[in-house]
C-alpha cells in the first residue's frame, strides 16, 4: 500500500494509541504500581540526584549512538541530518514498544525518508539490528564462559546447559557475524524468500558497504552496548542491590544475552526483563528489591521515555508522501 496523507494518520494515531495503552497497561499493572511506588520511595532517599542526571545523560548518548549508526547505514541512499535521523530513532522506539522483540523499529524510521528510499533503508536498517545482535551474543557469551571459569554460581543447575548455551551462542554470533560482514551473501540468502525476490534492486544496496563501513557499524554498536550495560550496573549499585562491581558488570551481559534470546511481546516484556535479572543476579547474592527497581529503572527510562517522545514526534512532523 502506497502512503498518502489519508492513510499516514491513521498510521501514525494507531501507533500512539497502541504505544499509550501499552505504556498504561504495564504502569498500572500490580507489578508496575508497586515499582513504581517503590521507586518513589527510593528515588529521593537512597539515590543521589546526580545518578538520576548520569542515567539520562547516558540514556541520551545511548539513542544518539544508534541514530548515529542508522545515519551511517542509509546514507547510501538518502543523506538525512543528524536531528532528524534521531526524531527518527525516537518514533522507532514506540513502533518497537508494540512489536515482538522491538522488530519494528524500523518501520518507524523509515518513514522520515522520502518515499523512494525507504525499502532500501529497510535492508540497511537491518544491517544495524545484525551488528547490535552480534554484539549481544559475542559479549553475553564471553560474560557466561569467564562465570563459568571463575565457578560463580549460575540460575541453573549443572554446567551441561551452561555448555550448551555458550557453544550455541557462539554458533548463531559467527553466522551472524558472517552475514554481517558479507552483505551480499545476506542479500542472496533474502532474495531466496519468494516474496523478498521483487524487491531485488532495492536489496542491492547490501553489496554497497566495504568491509571498513561495517566494521565502524560494529564499533558504534559496541559503544552503545557499553553505555545501556553502564546503565544496569549503576542503577544496581544505587540502589544497594548487594552485588559486587565485578559480578554485576560480568552477569549483566548474561541477561541481555538471555533477554534477547527469549520471544517477547509487549504485555510480557517487562516481566521478562524483570525475572530474568532476578534469576541470574539473585544466583549470585544479590537483594531482589533491588535488582528489580534497577531493571524497572532502565526500561523506564531508556525505553518509555524515550517512547513516549517517539510517540509525539510521529504525530507531528513532516513526513513525506511524494515520491520525488
Amino acid at each position: 500500500m502506497r502512503l498518502t496523507s489519508r492513510t499516514l494518520w491513521p498510521i501514525r494515531w494507531g501507533i500512539f494509541v497502541l504505544a499509550c495503552a501499552f505504556l498504561y497497561a504495564q504502569l498500572t499493572s500490580p507489578k508496575g504500581i508497586a515499582d513504581l511506588e517503590a521507586l518513589r520511595d527510593r528515588a529521593a532517599s537512597d539515590v543521589h540526584a546526580g545518578v538520576w542526571v548520569a542515567l539520562v545523560l547516558l540514556m541520551v548518548l545511548n539513542w544518539g549512538l544508534e541514530s548515529a549508526k542508522w545515519r551511517w547505514l542509509v546514507a547510501p541512499v538518502e543523506e538525512i541530518g543528524g536531528l532528524r535521523a534521531f526524531l527518527a530513532t525516537l518514533a522507532g522506539t514506540s513502533v518497537g514498544l508494540v512489536t515482538p522483540n522491538r522488530t519494528g523499529e524500523f518501520l518507524g524510521r523509515v518513514l522520515f525518508l522520502s518515499p523512494d528510499a525507504r525499502i532500501a533503508a529497510s535492508f540497511a536498517t537491518a544491517l544495524g539490528s545484525i551488528a547490535q545482535f552480534v554484539i549481544t551474543l559475542l559479549a553475553g557469551g564471553l560474560s557466561l564462559v569467564v562465570l563459568l571459569l571463575l565457578e560463580r554460581p549460575l540460575p541453573w543447575p549443572g554446567g551441561g546447559l551452561s555448555v550448551t548455551l555458550v557453544v550455541l551462542t557462539a554458533i548463531v554470533a559467527g553466522a551472524a557475524l558472517v552475514l554481517f560482514l558479507s552483505p551480499g551473501l545476506f542479500r542472496q540468502l533474502l532474495l531466496l524468500v519468494p516474496f523478498l525476490r521483487k524487491l531485488g534492486e532495492a536489496s542491492g544496496i547490501l553489496s554497497r558497504y566495504a568491509r571498513h563501513e561495517l566494521v565502524v557499524v560494529l564499533l558504534l554498536s559496541l559503544l552503545r552496548y557499553v553505555v545501556f550495560t553502564v546503565q544496569f550496573v549503576l542503577m544496581l549499585l544505587a540502589f544497594d542491590a548487594g552485588l559486587r562491581l565485578g559480578d554485576a558488570l560480568l552477569a549483566v551481559p548474561l541477561i541481555y544475552l538471555v533477554t534477547t534470546l527469549v520471544p517477547t511481546v509487549m504485555l510480557t516484556e517487562l516481566g521478562v526483563r524483570g525475572s530474568v535479572s532476578l534469576a541470574v543476579l539473585g544466583a549470585l547474592g544479590g537483594v531482589a528489591s533491588g535488582i528489580l527497581l534497577a531493571a524497572f529503572t532502565v526500561w523506564l527510562v531508556n525505553l518509555v521515555l524515550p517512547a513516549v517522545a517517539g510517540s509525539v514526534v510521529l504525530l507531528v512532523v513532516r513526513i513525506r508522501t511524494r515520491r520525488a
